[in-house]
């Protein structure tokens, strides 16, 4: 897996994720949290849905965007099957409702604001993911 990553790319990714959080913030006073985005399309509360359909579309179609010029951007390298990604998709939806909020909000958005909940929530999903990585790789027979 590690003989993919390009610094270069995650470096660009990142600092664009902190510039659309970082203007959320300071032109329309908004936390960037994806699930809470989200959630707030699909209670469809008065007057704060535009916005929210407008950020959820932007967020899809640039992705779909992205798979029509560069189709390789997208190449699958998971041996895993479908189902199991999955159920472990909504787990992660699941996880987020409990925690109220996703890493975009906490991890990116909470830190930065240097929210104690969001860090308990961040070294919360950090510890989650390394212990299921690793529990995972040793389950499937890694040495």
């Amino acid at each position: 897996m590690l003989e993919t990553f390009t610094p270069l790319s995650a470096l660009a990714g990142g600092a664009l994720i902190g510039l659309a959080a970082s203007g959320m913030l300071l032109f329309h006073g908004r936390v960037a949290g994806i699930s809470g985005i989200l959630g707030g399309a699909l209670t469809l509360p008065r007057g704060d849905t535009a916005w929210r359909l407008a950020f959820l579309f932007g967020l899809i179609g640039s992705g779909l965007a992205l798979g029509l010029i560069w189709p390789a951007a997208f190449t699958n390298t998971l041996d895993t099957p479908a189902p199991i990604v999955v159920a472990a998709g909504l787990l992660v939806g699941f996880g987020t409702r409990m925690g109220n909020g996703c890493t975009s909000g906490h991890g990116i958005c909470g830190l930065t604001r240097l929210s104690v909940r969001s860090l308990v929530a961040v070294l919360t999903f950090m510890a989650t993911g390394f212990a299921t990585a690793t529990a995972i790789y040793f389950l499937r027979g890694g040495a």
